[in-house]
């Protein structure tokens, strides 16, 4: 294998979580060339990567299809011996597919995978009760290297720990209280809470997008306590990982900090509400600790991915959980 095409056009932790392809195929191909396909918004994830030597965008924004037409184009041309397709729809079918690589992996509910060389079923929920997304990712590339998955990394530069030194001058915690989805995200109150039994001594930066901000003001105004820093949407992706790594413990949702916590091997509580570990998608850090209620609720986890509000309408899985318990592993490091 001389030149390598990892193709994952997902969200943030998707992404992230894929960063363990290019770990494996680089410890069996030093030599190899290896580029990644990502969305447009995603590419910074890679900056300085060092041995990610590419990385192409597809802004699905503009022109869609018109920048899908191009990206073939450009992937043809570049002759690729292997590509891996993480994703599942058919666009990036069509670009494994028609990729002319020889080696053309990709998971079956792929409408396009009559195409792919080798087809690897894709295992999720129930049925793969246990294997986490970078076991699941590992199978595409077995044949060629090995059935034991390498965890996600990511490679913060010189200028990302520069722009968050600053905030490294004491000790300090990182919550990041967002979610995409209003079921995977621990209750304001709840981290309102936690605030307040956090040590004086200790800082405490919030982070997220900037279409976090209004929930971290919320929870700021609420805690009422010094030392309190709102950093959403003031981060690069690697910047928030620079100060991520650090931390002396990263309070963190089923979401894409989980995986930035993963990817610099930092510390990390991760609270699991309405979806389960189980899934796939836990953390992978050597200090981590999952935080979860310990109700046995019939309703629980009520699906793969979150919902907008609870469907039973008393969300037991976040409001049963304890703050002591959060706070508890901020200790036994």
């Amino acid at each position: 294998m001389k030149k390598i095409l990892i193709i994952q056009t997902a969200s943030i932790g998707d992404v992230i979580l894929s960063s363990g392809l290019a770990e494996k195929l680089h410890q069996y191909y030093s030599e190899a060339t290896i580029h990644i396909l990502v969305k447009k918004g995603m590419e910074s994830l890679f900056s300085g990567h060092p041995f990610i030597k590419e990385v192409l965008v597809w802004d699905k924004k503009s022109h869609k299809y018109r920048n899908l037409f191009h990206l073939l184009q450009q992937i043809r041309h570049s002759k690729y011996d292997a590509v891996i397709n993480v994703q599942r729809f058919l666009a990036t079918g069509l670009l494994t597919g028609l990729s002319g690589a020889r080696f053309r992996s990709g998971f079956d509910k792929n409408p396009l995978s009559f195409l792919f060389n080798p087809r690897i079923k894709h295992l999720i929920g129930e049925a793969a009760f246990g294997l986490h997304e970078t076991e699941r990712n590992q199978r595409l590339i077995a044949t060629i290297t090995d059935n034991q998955a390498l965890p996600p990394r990511l490679y913060p530069e010189t200028t990302d720990f520069e722009a968050v030194k600053a905030y490294k001058a004491t000790r300090y915690v990182c919550i990041a209280p967002a979610s995409l989805w209003n079921t995977k995200q621990f209750p304001a109150e709840k981290w309102t809470e936690l605030i307040r039994k956090i040590p004086e001594d200790i800082s405490i930066y919030l982070l997220g997008a900037p279409s976090d901000k209004d929930l971290c003001t919320r929870i700021i105004n609420e805690a009422n306590r010094s030392c309190v820093i709102d950093l959403s949407g003031k981060l690069t992706l690697l910047q928030s990982a620079a100060l991520i790594k650090d931390a002396q413990m990263n309070y963190v949702n089923d979401s894409a900090p989980l995986h930035l916590a993963s990817a610099t091997n930092a510390s990390v509580t991760a609270i699991f509400c309405s979806t389960i570990p189980e899934f796939g998608f836990g953390p992978l850090s050597n200090n981590a600790t999952i935080i979860q209620t310990e109700l046995k609720l019939a309703c629980r986890p009520c699906g793969i991915h979150g919902h907008s509000e609870c469907p039973e309408k008393h969300f037991k899985c976040a409001q049963t959980i304890s703050t002591d318990s959060l706070l508890k592993t901020l200790y036994e490091r």
